[in-house]
């Protein structure tokens, strides 16, 4: 008997080689998928959430319901629903840099209807009413009251809000209609 003990002894060291590179083989193919599992998780949401696009809702935070896009890519649109409660919001964007400021407008107004419409009526703003919109709301805020000019078209609200937010000093007065100042 202690004739075979060597010779098993290295049977045995061999087998536990073996048996080791198995399993450390085994560890990196379960790293390895788990590894690409998430990559692809993570990549799949992002790619449906819109993070590659200008919009970049969280996947964690938003499941998209629709999107769509506006003049070649002007303009975007995302509808989503908050995971965290349950609301639903739609999220929008609008190339406008070097457009003319009425060309914006327009733009701004085919996403809105393309994202499912505006609760404003009636017909669209002219390029004058526009203009007279921003600069009877940008008097009014001059002088402390609300804005709340006498055009009643569709794009009051995009006027008003222009002129808001130049008058806060968010957007550059560039923004605004020629014209107003």
């Amino acid at each position: 008997m202690s004739h075979l003990a060597p010779e098993l002894e290295t049977i045995g060291r061999q087998l536990h080689l073996a048996y080791a590179g198995r399993l450390r083989r085994r560890r990196r193919t379960h790293l390895g998928a788990a590894v690409a599992c998430c990559v692809f998780a993570f990549a799949g949401g992002a790619y449906a959430s819109g993070i590659a696009d200008d919009l970049g809702l969280d996947p964690t935070k938003w499941e998209i319901l629709s999107r769509g896009l506006v003049d070649g890519g002007a303009g975007a649109y995302v509808q989503a629903r908050s995971l965290e409660d349950g609301r639903s919001s739609t999220f929008m964007v609008e190339h406008d840099s070097g457009m003319k400021r009425y060309d914006a407008f327009l733009l701004h107004e085919k996403t809105v209807d393309a994202a499912g419409g505006s609760p404003e009526t009636g017909a669209l703003c002219t390029r004058e009413q526009l203009t007279r919109i921003e600069r009877q709301s940008l008097d009014a805020l001059r002088a402390g009251a609300t804005p709340a000019p006498s055009d009643g078209c569709r794009g009051r609200d995009y006027g008003i809000e222009t002129a808001q937010q130049v008058f806060a000093g968010v957007q550059p007065a560039a923004n605004l209609m020629p014209g107003v100042e």
